[in-house]
């Protein structure tokens, strides 16, 4: 199958139009997903699936979420702004997987940074990351419990592996009206969004019941581990 754009456009339309009828009402959101080649992130032998409302593995235990809950996470992420653009200075991505929604998130902020705790996955994302030409986003390989700079306050977290319960400690690096979303829990997971408020008080809401691969501590050079 091709790699040009032109092949992939009509499914890539069908997605969007997949995506407005399962609730996603946010055009800035829309239109990120729309410019993203989700193909690019998966392995030649899943580009006819790349484009259906699904998780696909990626390797190592690993998926690359369903379309549908990256746009929902986005969404709730800057449901609070109304600007076009670059919206935010920046935000932390913790469990960037392939690099999918990282470059989703490149739409929204000046620059991204993303932590992954696979080694191979942190070099699979930074390789396509650089075929897509984009160069706000930067991938580290860290403990997503750990490894992020204490020193930065971020507008917004997002992150796409699932704790039992939130890190309290990323309250710390959020700016006053800042969010982080993530799943939480077990066997049975919910979308959560935590606002930070003023003098460190949290808003908590609900979402979406999810399922996605335990946030793990710790680093792994191969994968083996998980």
């Amino acid at each position: 199958m091709s790699n040009s754009g032109f092949t992939f456009r009509r499914v890539r339309e069908e997605l969007i139009e997949n995506l407005l009828d399962l609730g996603i009402k946010d055009f800035r959101v829309l239109d990120a997903i729309s410019q993203v080649p989700r193909h690019i992130f998966l392995d030649e032998a899943l580009w006819s699936r790349a484009y259906e409302n699904r998780s696909l593995t990626i390797g190592y235990k690993q998926t690359i979420s369903q379309p549908y809950i990256v746009a929902k996470m986005t969404e709730l992420l800057i449901s609070h702004t109304n600007s076009r653009g670059k919206i935010f200075e920046r935000v932390l991505e913790i469990g960037s997987g392939c690099g999918y929604q990282s470059a989703v998130l490149s739409f929204f902020s000046e620059k991204v940074d993303a932590i992954e705790r696979i080694k191979p996955l942190v070099q699979k994302s930074r390789d396509n990351i650089a075929k897509l030409n984009i160069n706000n986003v930067t991938f580290k390989f860290g403990d997503g419990y750990q490894d992020w700079d204490s020193s930065v306050k971020y507008d917004g977290i997002l992150c796409a592996a699932s704790p039992r319960e939130y890190p309290r400690d990323l309250v710390s690096i959020m700016k006053n009206d800042a969010k982080l979303v993530l799943p939480v829990g077990g066997t049975s997971q919910k979308l959560n969004v935590i606002k930070k408020c003023e003098n460190d008080e949290i808003e908590e809401s609900y979402h979406d019941e999810v399922s996605f691969v335990p946030m793990l501590a710790g680093k792994s050079d191969d994968g083996n581990d998980v």
